[in-house]
């Protein structure tokens, strides 16, 4: 009897960790479920589940205003890497991309920064083609969470081409380059600013 109680016991303990381990937060979050803190202002009316990355983008669009707030949440290659977000206004890939970008600061508090990304090679900090109304940038849990609002220079726009990526350090203050495996090549498209689903869930927590 006690041999056949032991064996169910394992049984039990195997499954269980099997459960875990299929359902663990890393796989089944979305972006529904996330909410930040910072009061009404960290409100979102849509966000998507990105397909590359493991990463998750909230947004408000005032169309009338030009104006896009968004949240950009996603674990950096390394705790001292970098998460970033980007519009292309000319392309659709990396190159060409107005980045912002967001880590650790040599103090150790996180800092965001603006990128026009020309090419490949090292990154200069520079003015981009919107304007930054505000910044700011939280990291817990392994994860960075990017906080913006934006004018967007064109009246009237309802889609952007985006990119996102993650790297895995910063050296003097600059992200490093980033890892060019299939899902760091394949963080781009097209957000539709308007038309998506709207969430069920409101991104808030007081």
């Amino acid at each position: 009897m006690a041999s056949s109680s032991s064996s169910s016991h394992l049984v039990a303990t195997v499954f269980l960790l099997t459960a875990v381990s299929l359902f663990s937060p890393s796989q089944s979050a979305t972006c529904a479920s996330q909410t930040f803190t910072g009061g009404r202002d960290r409100v979102y009316t849509f966000c998507t589940d990105l397909p590359a990355l493991d990463s998750y983008l909230h947004w408000s669009y005032d169309q009338s205003e030009s104006t896009l707030s968004i949240a950009f949440v996603a674990a950096p290659t390394r705790p001292d890497g970098w998460i970033s977000w980007s519009i292309n206004p000319t392309g659709t890939g990396m190159v060409g991309a107005q980045a912002l970008a967001a880590f650790r600061d040599s103090r150790g508090g996180m800092a965001v920064k603006t990128y026009n990304v020309t090419g490949y090679g090292p990154l200069k900090e520079s003015r981009v083609w919107y304007e930054v109304k505000e910044s700011s940038a939280e990291y817990s849990g392994g994860v960075m969470r990017l906080f913006a609002t934006l004018v967007l220079p064109e009246k009237g726009m309802t889609a952007v081409n985006h990119v996102w990526q993650v790297g895995p350090s910063v050296t003097g203050g600059v992200p490093d380059k980033h890892e060019f495996k299939a899902g760091n090549m394949e963080a781009k498209g097209s957000l539709d600013l308007l038309r998506l689903e709207r969430t069920e869930q409101w991104c808030y927590r007081g």
